[in-house]
């Protein structure tokens, strides 16, 4: 199956299509945060703050890059582990978040708040943040720069991989995966 070109600008409209397992090629703007950020992006919308940019519509990839060598745009840029960040995740997905990149399983609430918020869940490859790095044509510092690595940045993204997770129809790649494993072992 060939890979899905979309772009964060019209990922709201298309996500209803996305089913998991869908190989996917996304492109446009996307913003980094990982746990200590997410702290202090919560923080913000509980006391009603103006926010380092605009959840609605935008993505979020659970990473925190590396430094760019010389005449690089970034470092390594590989996803983190998602389920540090599902104690946010709902809050985000219900102030607008259309979808989050990471890698590994999420909790219930998370994926209820995928499904109420029709948004989804990609997963990266782990441990090709080298190569993930050559799909992201800018990186800029927007907030908390001061958490070095776990700053906020902004990419702009071309072609990027990546695999529908948890569709916001409910489909869970990492329970359907357990279920077909249990019966292809049991047989």
């Amino acid at each position: 199956m060939a890979a899905i070109k979309l772009n964060v600008e019209n990922l709201r409209a298309s996500a209803h299509l996305l089913k998991i397992g869908d190989k996917v090629l996304l492109s446009g703007t996307v913003y980094t945060s990982r746990d200590a950020a997410h702290k202090r992006i919560k923080a913000l919308i509980e006391s009603g703050s103006p926010l380092p940019y605009d959840l609605h519509d935008s993505v979020i990839y659970y990473a925190g890059p590396t430094p760019a060598q010389p005449g690089k745009v970034i470092g390594a840029c590989g996803p983190t582990t998602s389920s540090r960040m599902d104690v946010y995740a709902p809050d985000f997905l219900d102030s607008g978040l259309v979808a989050m990149i990471g890698k590994g399983e999420r909790n219930k609430d998370v994926k209820d708040a995928i499904i109420r918020n029709g948004a989804v869940y990609f997963c990266a490859v782990g441990g090709a943040g080298a190569l993930a790095a050559r799909c992201i044509k800018s990186c800029e510092v927007i907030a908390f720069e001061d958490l070095g690595c776990e700053s906020v940045k902004k990419l702009y993204i071309e072609d990027f991989p990546l695999i529908v997770a948890i569709d916001c129809n409910g489909g869970d790649i990492f329970a359907s995966g357990r279920e077909k494993y249990a019966v292809a072992y049991k047989n």
